[in-house]
């Protein structure tokens, strides 16, 4: 059994959980160890303890403990994404480069660590002086989901440790292998005693029992809305900083004049690569009418040359999802859209394999409008619709027309288009002739509306979350 890390030490439970591949439900990967409501508060308790420590330990410390975790992470990058792969199902080639991504967050916050900066400015009152400094804003609770189930962690946990906080780090159920390789890392890298604790277990038992305990500050949140909006009223209850990513509805829109291979591989890639697991997934695939059909074909013809299969085969393109719960809903999704008026191609659930696992066949559903669930609520598997529109201010409206605003992207060789989308485009991330799912590690990541709250994740900007401003005067 593996155990949790609370205080520095490592706990057992007389509760565990088996983390089953999906590629192979016959393959289980351990047993992990199962916090309680007493194990989360002792772990609350060791990073309030161990707070002060780290918030005034050097900027040197800091840096070298997060540039030893990402050496060893990208050292130990081909192993760490075959275990990554076993648990989450994407295939080997993503999980060896989310590993990899891993590693470069570490290395980015190692650098800010030494880069933090204040301001000295005049005062408008003779004689005094005023600094402007950033502090850390105390416990955070970083609470992650299971599709990028090492990345996603890194670019939370990396500037929390960077800016002089301390964590208590709640993965998801399903990945808990990839968190606790992780914390193990990063307490021999030389993190002192309660500054990182790791709580695995139910979200109704660990998740609520962190978000009701008045001594975590901060919690930094990614999952699904109606979760978020459980985070949400439960940070305001404590009036707490909170920081939320709750997914997307994102469009690619394709229009008449778009260069049309280089339109079906942004879509391929962003509606189906992870399989589809992503939440800037390309799941509306808006075109304009012109190019529709060829386009439809072309798309329908490179899904049918993915490979479909066990996530560490060679050969294969499109891993398993996730667990048998997706699967269900991913059908679910797709019979209904079916029934109001969808027409399918893919989608096939039932192919043979040499292993019993959670496997799906890409599904594109055409003929859809922008009313239909499977346009409004979001999937999360390999699954994409297809809106017809007449034009281009057409093709804007429907992409706007949704409550969530991640990722948006555009396929067009007119420069006059592109530009007014980028402006227009109600999205915290814009792509021309790109997949809409694939960001940079170094620059700031977040959407709009429904998708995100607070401020904005990786990079620099991520020091506008994990930490607080202090204005100081000083008369002589």
């Amino acid at each position: 059994m593996k155990p949790l890390f609370i205080g520095g030490e490592r706990v057992t439970t007389s509760s565990a959980v088996e983390n089953v591949n999906p590629s192979d439900i016959s393959d289980v990967i351990d047993t992990y160890a199962q916090a309680g409501v007493a194990e989360t508060q002792t772990a609350i308790q060791a990073a309030r303890a161990a707070f002060e420590g780290w918030a005034f330990s050097t900027p040197q410390e800091r840096h070298d403990v997060l540039k030893t975790t990402g050496d060893e992470i990208i050292a130990r990058k081909d192993e760490l994404g075959t275990l990554l792969s076993r648990e989450e199902g994407k295939i080997l080639s993503e999980g060896i480069a989310e590993v990899t991504r891993a590693g470069q967050i570490f290395h980015f916050f190692a650098g800010e660590a030494l880069r933090q900066t204040g301001e000295i400015v005049a005062s408008v009152r003779p004689g005094i002086g005023v600094e402007i400094t950033r502090e850390p804003i105390g416990v955070v609770g970083v609470i992650t989901p299971w599709n990028f189930p090492v990345a996603i962690p890194a670019w939370k946990i990396a500037p929390a440790l960077c800016f002089g906080n301390t964590v208590v780090f709640k993965p998801a159920e399903l990945v808990p292998g990839s968190a606790w390789e992780l914390t193990d890392i990063l307490h021999r890298a030389g993190l002192p005693e309660g500054v990182l604790n790791l709580v695995m277990g139910p979200g109704s038992v660990v998740g609520q029992t962190m978000l009701d305990d008045p001594r975590i500050d901060a919690i930094t949140f990614t999952g699904s809305q109606a979760t978020g909006a459980r985070v949400a009223q439960a940070c305001v209850t404590h009036m707490r900083k909170m920081q939320l990513e709750m997914g997307g509805k994102n469009p690619l829109v394709v229009l008449d004049d778009a260069d049309l291979d280089v339109a079906i591989e942004a879509a391929l890639n962003g509606a189906f690569y992870s399989t589809g697991q992503r939440c800037t997934a390309s799941s509306r695939l808006i075109v304009t009418q012109e190019i529709h059909g060829r386009f439809v074909d072309g798309l329908s013809q490179r899904m049918r040359g993915l490979k479909v299969g066990h996530a560490l085969a060679a050969d294969t393109q499109i891993g398993p999802v996730v667990d048998a719960t997706q699967l269900a809903q991913d059908l679910e999704y797709i019979d209904i859209a079916c029934r109001q008026g969808g027409s399918l191609r893919g989608g096939n659930s039932s192919m043979t394999h040499e292993t019993q696992g959670f496997f799906l066949e890409p599904a594109l559903i055409t003929e859809t409008v922008p009313e239909m669930r499977i346009n409004t609520e979001e999937v999360f598997g390999p699954i994409a619709s297809v809106i017809r529109v007449r034009d281009y201010e057409e093709a804007l409206h429907v992409a706007n027309d949704s409550t969530y605003g991640l990722s948006a992207g555009i396929c067009t060789t007119n420069l006059k288009y592109a530009s007014d989308f980028k402006r227009k485009a109600e999205a915290g991330m814009v792509m021309v002739n790109l997949p809409t799912a694939g960001v940079d590690y170094h620059v700031p990541f977040g959407g709009r509306k429904a998708s995100s709250y607070g401020p904005r994740e990786q990079g620099s900007h991520a020091r506008e979350f994990f930490t607080t401003v202090k204005t100081a005067y000083t008369a002589p």
